[in-house]
């Protein structure tokens, strides 16, 4: 019965694992970072894997679980002491080739969404993953016009951060 369970989680966790490096991506600045939060989420699902009912698709209650792990650690880590990651200092040689646009608008609007809050950054999230209203609702546990909402105020709030 155990192992089944066990077989059944992985299959349904490496099809939908993309979910979890995206999250932790949102909601962590560096890489360790990213794998202590990818491996807490990973146990949480685990832990919880017996009480999914399947009443919603398995990657809906994936991003719920991620989410809430995410958005308890972020909180407690925001009440620690703030170090400042070494990349930042570190020397970067660029070739001469290489245009870093792209990688540079990417880490903007990280950057931007890193000073959302927890439920702007979830919305923000969903909407990027091309979620319909109805499942971002159903995921955050809101109605959807309060989704649409939220959404329009986030969407406001991200430009103008990023076009002061």
């Amino acid at each position: 019965m155990l192992k089944d369970l066990e077989s059944k989680f992985l299959s349904d966790f490496e099809k939908n694992q993309n979910i979890v490096h995206k999250i932790c991506r949102m909601y962590t600045t560096n890489r360790d970072a990213h794998n202590d939060l990818f491996q807490e989420v990973t146990i949480q699902l685990w832990r919880n894997y017996e009480k999914f009912r399947s009443e919603a698709k398995f990657s809906t209650w994936m991003y719920r679980v991620a989410l809430n792990t995410a958005i308890s650690l972020y909180r407690k880590s925001t009440r620690s002491v703030k170090t400042q990651d070494i990349s930042d200092f570190e020397y970067k040689i660029k070739a001469i080739d290489y245009d870093d646009t792209e990688e540079q608008q990417l880490k903007a609007i990280y950057k931007a969404i890193h000073q959302l809050s927890d439920i702007e950054k979830a919305l923000i999230f969903l909407y990027l993953e091309d979620k319909p209203y109805k499942e971002i609702s159903e995921t955050l546990g809101i109605s959807n016009g309060n989704a649409r909402v939220k959404m329009n105020r986030a969407k406001e709030k991200l430009k103008n951060i990023l076009n002061p």
